[in-house]
């Protein structure tokens, strides 16, 4: 048995989608339904079990047993807004709640593979490599990626299993509707050129011309890819970014969103920009762009799409209802 936590999110339930299209099914999900809709990402997926969080790492923690040996664990479960500062809360959902499966994980010969994050690197004043004297935290969320980072590091030469360790940049793709206003800018742009017909960015800032700040967007296909390459290679463990080694600006995102609408139908789509928000000032990552060295040394040789690529798919996907009422 597979288990994937997190399972009704942005990659855990596209990890999900990936394993059945390899025939597998034997997957229990883990997550926290209070948001209700987010089951939407799982309705049209095969599992075998369905699990809440709280319950799951009680049985974890008391040693009871599943119906099945456990081959894997894809710890993508935790709170990820980076405007929570209960540090108590997000330690607990984020830092022990990983501490436990990872234990947990060694005693039964499972392969743990869980999300790490770049917001670790903070504001990245001295680059993107997986090295500590990169990363500083600048909220309660990064800290608790960072912190865990860290731990699985003080384990090195003690860990009998894979533990893998995935620092995500922006990823984006299908089944990130439930994310409200955490959802990526391809996903934003687009309801905004369904809306109205103009997409909105940030003005520029920090020397950055507006709209022109980057980011290294990962296509969530790439992302999913990633994770199975290494449930293949179980002998493969470490820290690794994970985005595509490319930075690119919201510019061409929204430019590439505008494309798509054109080439089905609807051109005419506009940019506007709008002033750059006062709280943000000073704690916005205006680049980045993943050092993946690591993980092109591990073996991984997996071709990641552009933004132009990527975001075209995704729009495929996400207006795909739309096209067939209108016959595109």
């Amino acid at each position: 048995m597979i288990i994937v936590t997190g399972g009704a999110g942005l990659i855990g339930s596209n990890i999900v989608a990936a394993l059945n299209a390899r025939g597998i099914t034997d997957i229990l999900v883990v997550d926290h339904l209070k948001n209700g809709r987010k089951m939407r990402n799982l309705a049209d997926l095969n599992i075998r079990d369905y699990m809440d969080r709280e319950d799951f790492i009680q049985r974890v923690q008391f040693g009871h047993d599943f119906d099945a040996p456990v081959e894997a664990v894809f710890h993508l479960g935790a709170c990820s807004a980076t405007t929570e500062w209960d540090g108590q809360f997000i330690m607990r959902n984020n830092f022990e709640y990983s501490k436990i499966l990872l234990h947990w994980c060694q005693s039964v010969g499972a392969q743990y593979l869980y999300a790490s994050s770049a917001s670790v690197y903070g504001l990245a004043e001295n680059g993107f490599q997986e090295v500590r004297a990169n990363e500083k935290p600048i909220n309660m969320y990064a800290y608790s990626k960072f912190q865990f980072d860290q731990y699985v590091r003080s384990l090195a030469g003690q860990l009998q299993h894979q533990v893998v360790g995935f620092r995500y940049f922006n990823v984006y793709g299908p089944r990130e509707a439930h994310k409200g206003s955490m959802s990526s800018t391809p996903f934003h742009f687009n309801n905004q050129l369904l809306a109205n017909g103009v997409a909105r960015l940030f003005e520029g800032i920090e020397g950055y011309a507006n709209g022109e700040q980057q980011r290294d967007f990962v296509f969530v296909e790439d992302a999913v890819a990633v994770n199975l390459w290494f449930l293949d290679h179980p002998d493969k463990s470490g820290i690794f970014n994970l985005g595509t080694g490319r930075a690119q600006s919201f510019n061409e995102v929204v430019n590439a969103v505008i494309q798509w609408h054109a080439e089905h139908g609807r051109p005419g789509g506009k940019v506007e920009y709008i002033p750059f928000p006062e709280h943000l000032k000073g704690a916005y990552q205006s680049f980045t762009q993943a050092d993946i060295a690591a993980l092109r040394a591990a073996g991984y040789e997996g071709r990641f799409h552009s933004v132009e690529e990527g975001v075209a798919k995704y729009m495929d996907w996400l207006n795909a209802g739309d096209l067939t009422r209108r016959g595109g």
